[in-house]
């Protein structure tokens, strides 16, 4: 590593910073991901000249938000079926990026989506993600507030947001491990992540609308969540 310009020094000290810090993670799917995606980075830098000169691929916000491109792919069938609507949406309160507190009934009064997705940084979260956030004004207009959920810790949470431009919360659901997933019935317990699922839940705290991907690369119709939308801001009764 050169070291004496500023951003060799800071990569230098991230690194020492991982070196410490990885030993320290649980064997499993997450430190997999950190591995690869420190890997990735690793290989990007190994592209830059000769001397520390920055070439056409010198490291940006930009490469690093398309790590997830290279990633490894997440796959499998469902392993769970999902809370039916009309049963009471199981409360919560889980940490944000920021490290705040946020629960379920902080948004009684209007419709909340939960997204149930396995992990940041994975190729299909990150498409489903940000096709989210880019149809943030289609959920406005129907009053619905998007949340995310992961097993993933905050600050995971708070560098994905960043690198990808998430403005809706993201809730860490790390300690107990999957403990809201659970609740929801959508823990991989063998994987140690949830299904890629969604709920929507009405002004009164009740479950209108659950799905669970049938195959963890499926990205759900959001189509079909719209609809599911409309259909509760019409008034349509939520089915059995």
């Amino acid at each position: 590593m050169l070291q004496g310009q500023p951003y060799t020094r800071r990569l230098y000290e991230l690194e020492e910073t991982f070196a410490a810090l990885a030993p320290k993670l649980p064997e499993g799917p997450e430190k997999e991901v950190i591995s690869v995606l420190h890997g990735i980075i690793q290989e990007l830098w190994r592209n830059l000249r000769p001397g520390g000169a920055p070439s056409t691929a010198q490291l940006t916000l930009e490469d690093i938000a398309n790590l997830y491109k290279t990633a490894p792919p997440m796959e499998g069938e469902a392993e769970n079926t999902p809370l039916p609507p009309g049963t009471p949406a199981p409360d919560f309160s889980l940490p944000d990026a920021a490290g705040k507190l946020v629960s379920l009934r902080d948004f009684r009064g209007q419709p909340v989506v939960l997204v149930f997705y396995p992990l940041d940084w994975s190729p299909t979260c990150s498409d489903q993600l940000s096709l989210y956030q880019a149809e943030q004004d289609e959920f406005a207009r129907r009053g619905a507030q998007v949340i995310g959920i992961s097993v993933d810790s905050i600050y995971s949470h708070g560098a994905w947001a960043a690198v990808r431009g998430l403005t809706f919360p993201l809730l860490s659901d790390f300690e107990p491990k999957g403990e809201v997933a659970r609740r929801y019935q959508v823990y991989r317990s063998r994987d140690g992540f949830s299904e890629r699922a969604l709920y929507i839940i009405d002004l009164e705290g009740v479950i209108r609308y659950a799905h669970v991907s049938p195959k963890l690369n499926h990205v759900p119709d959001i189509y079909e969540l719209y609809r599911a939308l409309d259909e509760l801001q019409a008034g349509v009764p939520a089915a059995a």
